[in-house]
């Protein structure tokens, strides 16, 4: 007699749950950014003092490019744009007579349409302060997990014919970025670093950071501390610092605050001291979705793990592992103690001074140490990548740093000859999850949340030492602007059993053909917990169409055992209700009808 197999798709059924994942959206192996290729970037100048010309327009014409032949696997690329980029990274290996420079190759600033395994634009960066050549590739590993973040590997770069070292390639945060991470690409778009320069700093204007502080409603006041890559956008990023300094009870109409708070989080788990939140106010951008909110967007990830910051308190290094995760900028020194712009970060501040914003912020915090600081795993990482760049590193001789301390850099703090500190990745990871987890306010208690399912469009789950829990929906296509509904353990409003842990609410929207996006949220005294984890990053999918959860992510998931509905281990049996259970932490209702 023919079996069969019914699971998701009886009304009465209580649905298992997945999580839509978007890493998804990143590249595959194979990739351009494929952390196992070691790629040979060829380039031939058609220019012969390229070099010295190229200098000079770093100076004097920052946006200007010049022609050269790429090479990449055999295949000829014709009059790519070339440029150089970067600020310190540019500046110290010039003022040493040393060619290896970052580069900024873009493939159709010249022939229109040319690409690069898919892309337009590269970025590379010489790792001029970080001996392991990783970090930042093993950050933006991290990153990656909470919010939309730029990829990296690493290549070797060879220019008329000469090896001029290994780079590693970091994804541009451009058009082609937003259209993959936000399905569009046209709002405003800026590029948070001000005109200072590392160098020649006579000539060279000076700016405030772009902290966000609030100048005026005159957009010229702001030129000088963001670089606007997009056609407009200035009105836009002057009402957001407005709304930061006399609106910030609607902020969240405005900006994507949970977006930020995971970005604030990323920044102190992983020791980023290069950032709005921690020692200098940059490196990050900002891009206003269709929904009206600006997203952060991390960029220049190559100090973190403490990296060169280091170098001004390398022999106290408590001061860089136990770096306060809730700073707030400061110190305020101006006249009568007023704050300043330059020393001012209005959004941080604002941000943690509000109770659930804090909450939230503390559990992204919690959610990383938790996830991402495994050690084991990171040194897998580092090893792999370091075994497969080691000829290239080797026979790089235009690196400042010697191979011991490619090694040795990547467990602990090294003194360079010059003066300068430079913190391990291994020991920056080891203090700091030290530090964290013994925190005061991190160690505290939140809820716990689990067996989240929904039935017939009732939402369920088991939640404890919760105060409130919140069940946080929306239907935008944008996957941003939650509404918060009340979820209930009082026998009322679908909840079958007061005061038994189980608490219920009914999804909105189901009465439309969008698919409703929901997380569950729980809330004590002391702390927040979310479900899933990682939210508004990801989360829970229901489809109202056909009453089933959406299986976006973990296809290769792997059953691990059944169980019968009082948890015990059974075979597979017919006509008896069963519950399926993966190694994603996914559990599938199901019953075999013979």
């Amino acid at each position: 007699m023919k079996k069969i197999i019914l699971f998701l798709i009886f009304p009465s059924l209580i649905y298992a749950q997945s999580i839509y994942n978007p890493q998804d959206l990143y590249d595959a192996q194979g990739g351009f950014f494929d952390e196992d290729s070691l790629r040979s970037i060829y380039l031939d100048f058609y220019m012969p003092d390229y070099h010295s010309y190229l200098v000079n327009s770093w100076y004097y014409s920052p946006s200007e490019r010049i022609p050269a032949k790429l090479f990449l696997n055999g295949i000829l690329y014709d009059s790519v744009g070339v440029r150089y980029k970067g600020n310190s990274t540019f500046c110290l290996p010039n003022d040493n007579s040393n060619v290896k420079v970052p580069y900024n190759i873009d493939m159709n600033f010249f022939i229109d349409d040319q690409n690069l395994l898919g892309y337009n634009k590269m970025k590379l960066a010489n790792a001029w302060m970080d001996p392991t050549f990783l970090k930042q590739i093993i950050s933006s590993n991290i990153y990656r997990r909470y919010l939309p973040t730029g990829e990296s590997n690493l290549v070797k770069l060879y220019a008329q014919g000469n090896y001029v070292g290994l780079y590693v390639n970091d994804e541009s945060i451009n058009k082609q970025f937003l259209k993959k991470h936000f399905d569009e690409k046209s709002g405003p778009l800026f590029k948070c670093d001000n005109i200072d320069r590392f160098c020649d700093t006579a000539n060279a204007p000076q700016a405030l950071p772009p902290n966000l502080y609030y100048l005026g409603d005159d957009t010229t006041l702001y030129y000088d501390s963001y670089d606007m890559k997009s056609d407009n956008g200035w009105e836009e990023l002057v009402k957001l610092s407005k709304t930061i300094e006399l609106d910030f009870e609607n902020i969240d109409s405005i900006l994507n605050v949970d977006r930020t708070l995971w970005a604030f989080a990323v920044n102190q788990v992983v020791q980023n001291l290069d950032c709005y939140n921690t020692y200098y106010v940059h490196n990050y951008y900002l891009y206003q979705t269709k929904d009206g909110l600006f997203q952060m967007i991390p960029w220049d990830l190559d100090n973190s793990f403490a990296g060169a910051i280091m170098g001004w308190d390398f022999w106290n290094p408590s001061n860089i592992y136990e770096y306060d995760p809730y700073f707030q900028g400061g110190p305020f020194t101006g006249p009568f103690g007023s704050p300043q712009p330059w020393e001012a970060r209005p959004l941080l501040q604002k941000l943690l001074d509000n109770d659930d914003y804090r909450k939230i912020y503390t559990a992204h915090l919690r959610t990383i140490i938790n996830e991402s600081l495994d050690t084991s795993v990171i040194r897998s990482n580092i090893n792999s990548l370091h075994s497969l760049a080691f000829d290239a590193a080797s026979q790089d001789f235009n690196k400042v740093f010697s191979m011991s301390d490619y090694y040795d850099n990547v467990e602990n703090a090294i003194w360079a000859s010059w003066g300068w500190g430079f913190a391990g990745i291994m020991s920056t990871i080891n203090a700091r999850k030290q530090y964290l987890l013994s925190h005061p306010e991190i160690s505290l208690n939140p809820p716990i949340i689990h067996n989240v399912n929904v039935n017939n469009g009732l939402v369920t789950s088991d939640v404890f030492n919760a105060d409130t829990v919140e069940l946080l929906v929306t239907t935008n296509q944008f996957n941003s602007k939650f509404h918060s509904f009340n979820m209930f353990d009082d026998g009322t409003n679908g909840d079958l059993v007061a005061s038994d842990g189980i608490f219920s609410c009914y999804l909105p929207f189901l009465n439309t053909s969008s698919t409703v996006k929901f997380y569950i949220r729980g809330k004590n005294a002391d702390a927040i917990k979310l479900s899933p984890e990682r939210a508004e990053y990801e989360f829970y999918t229901y489809s109202p169409v056909t009453n089933s959860i959406n299986f976006q992510a973990n296809n290769d998931k792997k059953l691990m055992y059944v169980s019968d509905a009082l948890g015990r281990q059974v075979k597979k049996v017919q006509n008896s209700t069963l519950f399926y259970l993966f190694d994603d932490g996914s559990v599938e209702k199901r019953i075999i009808v013979d």
